[in-house]
């Protein structure tokens, strides 16, 4: 089975943009982006939270 090769790429890409636009493309990619930012710093707040919980423990 042969893969993708980047010509196949490019037409998948200039359709979309056809299909979308540019700025609702950058949007819903600025959109994504701040999406995994407040996940990663959920997933921080969270693990410093159970790293201090630990640390409270240890201390009793």
């Amino acid at each position: 089975m042969m893969g993708i090769s980047i010509w196949q790429l490019l037409i998948v890409l200039l359709i979309v943009v056809m299909l979308f636009g540019t700025k609702r493309l950058r949007g819903l990619g600025s959109d994504l982006g701040g999406a995994i930012s407040g996940f990663r710093n959920s997933m921080n707040d969270r693990e410093g939270t159970a790293s201090s919980d630990a640390a409270k423990q240890e201390l009793k």
